[in-house]
């Protein structure tokens, strides 16, 4: 999962929603939380400004309100909001607290820090009220003919924190919610932006099956040169294994022909020195023994490697069942195939399995006394052909040793000990496998084992 590029895209793409998220949250907080001091702030101002507005003096030097803040609060005993004036001492007198002060605050006084402010200068305070109970105050100190006051408007500090803390509670369900959404949004971009991925990788199952010999489809056009490049391998690499293939069999025929000479000249009557004749045969047979085998194997490996390769398997048995039927007309063999109801499909070359089944029924029909069964059936995606003969068999000991290039189970029977060999190597070149057992019938059994489509 670590090297998953899905995987990548939303653990990154889901890293950056939560941070932004998170900082949009703290910072949306914070600069509501200034702006609703800001006004809180402005709101006390504004009834201070009021209530200075509105100090005097009347006959007896006393201070006065001609008309009180407005705000209904103030007058509401303990509502959060209130006012207070005291008296600075002068020279030989003592302070006065709370000269005037509004009905909200009832029986109780603000207690302010003692502060020296020039004259007409805003200072804020922090208070304590009632227990447990914080005042934000703001201050301002007036001089009115000879009197000196400090006046006071005070409001709870719940007022301002009350609508910022529930402000933030709805804040970040809205951006949890916003969350939740830009991560479906950010899931449902990556699935649909890599599901051309998903396509090139059918494309490439079908290739490698058998069912297309190039990728076909529409693709996005950031994908659509790596799909041409692609396609250009193929076409290279199967053009490259043909002509191999080609020069491969040229070279037989080069090699066949001279060959045919010297076999011929040792087996003439003019050639008086038989030994010598002899040991030209033999090593010409060998000669020819190596070169057919290493050619099967040439086109083995070549065709192998080519992709899209799709062979069905019945009319190939069909064909060379005729064809044995022909070779073996006066031994009279009967060759039953028992037909799978599925059609198989064998995913390779249609020569290279000719030359396995033919290989191995040729052997069967060789050693039969009247009996050849052929069944295809498909076990774990792997198709697998087995053919059984009622003849001698073959010794459990022997089965090893026949599948070696040259070796023959009797010597008496003309071929060259290379069908079963080439066989057992063109099938692992396909990743399958040769695998001989003792037949129900009495002979031997072949179990041919490749991969299907």
């Amino acid at each position: 999962m670590r090297n998953s590029l899905r995987l990548r895209l939303l653990v990154g793409t889901l890293v950056w929603i939560v941070i932004s998220i998170l900082v949009a949250g703290w910072g949306l907080g914070r600069l509501f939380h200034q702006h609703v001091e800001a006004q809180f702030d402005a709101e006390l101002k504004n009834h201070l400004d009021q209530l200075t507005g509105q100090l005097v003096l009347d006959d007896q030097n006393a201070v006065q309100v001609r008309l009180v803040p407005s705000d209904p609060r103030l007058n509401k005993p303990l509502s959060g909001l209130y006012w207070q004036i005291d008296r600075i001492a002068a020279a030989g007198e003592r302070p006065v607290t709370a000269v005037l002060r509004s009905r909200s605050l009832w029986d109780e006084t603000l207690v302010v820090p003692a502060d020296t402010p020039a004259d007409g200068e805003v200072h804020r305070h922090r208070i304590e009220g009632r227990p447990g109970v914080a005042l934000r105050v703001l201050e301002r100190t007036v001089t009115i003919d000879t009197q000196s006051l400090r006046l006071f408007v005070a409001a709870d500090e719940s007022l301002m924190t009350g609508p910022v803390a529930d402000l933030k509670d709805h804040l970040w369900l809205a951006l949890g919610i916003l969350g939740m959404g830009l991560t479906f949004a950010a899931s449902l971009q990556v699935f649909a932006g890599l599901a051309p991925l998903r396509s090139m990788q059918d494309a490439l199952g079908r290739v490698r099956n058998g069912d297309a010999r190039n990728m076909e489809g529409t693709f996005p056009s950031e994908i659509m040169p790596l799909v041409n490049e692609f396609n250009t391998v193929l076409a290279q690499n199967a053009e490259v294994v043909e002509r191999a293939r080609t020069q491969a069999g040229n070279l037989a025929h080069a090699l066949k022909t001279p060959l045919s000479v010297i076999a011929n000249a040792a087996n003439s009557s003019q050639t008086r020195d038989e030994d010598l004749a002899r040991l030209v045969a033999s090593q010409v047979d060998t000669v020819r023994k190596h070169l057919d085998y290493h050619l099967s194997r040439a086109q083995a490996a070549g065709s192998g490697q080519v992709p899209g390769m799709r062979t069905a398997v019945e009319p190939v048995i069909r064909g060379l069942v005729r064809v044995m039927h022909r070779v073996y007309a006066d031994r009279q063999i009967e060759i039953v195939l028992f037909s799978d109801p599925a059609n198989r499909v064998f995913r390779g070359e249609e020569q290279d399995l000719q030359e396995m089944l033919g290989n191995l029924i040729d052997n069967a029909s060789k050693w039969a006394k009247s009996r050849i069964e052929i069944q295809v059936s498909e076990e774990s995606g792997r198709l697998c052909v087995r053919i059984d003969d009622d003849g001698k068999g073959i010794a459990e000991s022997e089965r090893e040793h026949v599948l070696k290039r040259g070796a023959r189970a009797d010597e008496q029977v003309p071929g060259t000990g290379l069908g079963l060999a080439i066989t057992a190597d063109l099938a692992r070149m396909y990743g399958g496998d040769l695998v001989l057992a003792k037949s129900s019938l009495g002979g031997l059994q072949a179990s041919l084992i490749l991969p299907a489509s």
